[in-house]
């Protein structure tokens, strides 16, 4: 059976699929679409119930969620503490220079090490730490540059981000309504020059 979370982000993936993006954007990566299957089992397995507080990041990183499709996915943390670890498949327009190679993956996302090391530190088991929190992002595409070069939101042009912002905030409302944070801690970008 699907959970609403998960039928909420299967909505967020047909809200975001259509759209398209300009130079200096070359590539779009939405780990919701080619690593679902990871990504559905966090959300089946700690997404349930209320929760305290709800952690938000802005958008994945080339090293973590974009690889396993969980936020701030640092995949050891991923893999040995929350216990998630699955074929993950390609986007359908892969850069050369950031291939997604799911658990396989060598590289290590910084921010996510520091954020689950921490609660790995105070939590020995992933179930206790997400029996009261959750770790989602607001948006979840990644975007790239032709030399691979990571883009983050605040460089799209306005035309181009709003109808982003717009799904991402829909969906966003939705996962609070669900999960009824006391807290919500995010991460905040910086101001839009654009």
């Amino acid at each position: 059976m699907i959970t609403e979370l998960e039928a909420a982000a299967q909505e967020l993936i047909r809200d975001l699929a259509p759209l398209r993006f300009s130079d200096p954007v070359s590539h779009t990566y939405n780990p919701l679409e080619y690593a679902w299957t990871p990504h559905q089992q966090y959300l089946s397995r700690f997404g349930s119930g209320k929760k305290r507080v709800l952690f938000l990041g802005m958008n994945p990183g080339p090293w973590g969620m974009a690889q396993v499709g969980v936020p701030f996915g640092e995949i050891p943390a991923v893999r040995d503490w929350m216990g998630i670890e699955t074929a993950v498949e390609k986007p359908a327009n892969e850069h050369p220079k950031r291939p997604i190679e799911g658990f396989s993956c060598q590289r290590s996302e910084v921010s996510g090490r520091r954020l689950w090391g921490l609660f790995a530190e105070r939590y020995s088991l992933a179930d206790d730490f997400f029996a009261d929190h959750f770790v989602a992002n607001f948006c979840p595409l990644v975007w790239m540059g032709e030399t691979g070069r990571n883009i983050t939101p605040d460089k799209l042009p306005k035309s181009e981000s709003a109808p982003v912002d717009e799904a991402c905030r829909l969906h966003l409302s939705k996962t609070i309504a669900l999960l009824e944070p006391e807290f919500l801690i995010a991460s905040v970008p910086s101001p839009r020059s654009n």
